[in-house]
């Protein structure tokens, strides 16, 4: 693939960082190949994870073609950029295209990101995982590597005020062992993702400069003030409704 645009703006979203005065705790870069294809799964608590999840992959001079909602192509802005990064689009109606397509990339050896929450956790734990992540890399034949991402909440996430701008914030980015996964067994095999980025979380929470104890955007069990998994799942049921309602409301 031609990348005209990804490298570039890599670059100056490194540069900006470094003028806000960001720091990065890394560990287990050395996980994603220097070749070859795979399905790179990580969590999901702000909306600007992806921006920050590629840079795993620099140290081994990777670029991830992340999978996100068809909405985001739509956008006049965000569209064209997207595209030029050679991002997959999903529709959340009928995911067989993108399903496809992500096969193909690993395939051919790119490296496919893709949030297997699918949502944003709101209790900042590793929600249940959808399967796509361990069918993608099964089908294609390719390592599954788990990845967390923490602190990318403080800058914008669910139900706070975005704080994109503020200095001096620490970003982790954490990545575990390959797995190799069949497919006999996607469930199985998911819950296998799903222990190997819990593991990653508390190692993520445990080595952050800041303990979360009190802090609102840390898991309760950690004692922190998020809601609990139960309390955030009502959360996201009302959040679903109210969007059904919205969606129907010019139809009434």
């Amino acid at each position: 693939m031609r990348d005209l645009t990804y490298p570039p703006v890599i670059v100056t979203a490194k540069t900006l960082f470094k003028l806000l005065g960001m720091r990065f705790q890394m560990s287990g870069t050395e996980h994603i190949p220097r070749s070859g294809g795979a399905v790179l799964a990580a969590n999901h608590v702000g909306y600007v994870d992806f921006v920050f999840d590629g840079l795993a992959a620099q140290p081994s001079g990777r670029l991830v073609r992340f999978m996100a909602k068809k909405e985001a192509f739509e956008h006049p802005v965000s569209g064209p950029l997207m595209r030029s990064f050679h991002h997959i689009s999903v529709d959340r109606e009928n995911g067989e295209d993108s399903f496809r397509q992500a096969v193909d990339y690993a395939r051919s050896g790119e490296i496919v990101g893709i949030f297997p929450e699918a949502t944003i956790s709101r209790s900042m734990e590793i929600k249940e995982l959808k399967t796509g992540a361990v069918r993608i890399a099964a089908e294609a034949g390719v390592p599954l590597i788990p990845m967390v991402t923490w602190g990318t909440q403080l800058l914008k996430t669910k139900d706070h005020p975005s704080d994109l701008w503020g200095r001096g914030k620490t970003i982790a980015l954490h990545v575990g062992e390959p797995l190799m996964v069949t497919g006999a067994d996607p469930v199985a095999e998911t819950e296998q993702l799903h222990a190997a980025m819990s593991a990653l979380l508390d190692k993520a929470i445990t080595e952050y400069p800041i303990a979360p104890e009190g802090q609102w955007w840390a898991p309760a069990r950690h004692g922190g003030l998020a809601p609990t998994p139960e309390e955030a799942a009502r959360l996201d049921a009302e959040e679903k409704a109210a969007r059904a309602a919205r969606r129907s409301a010019p139809e009434a």
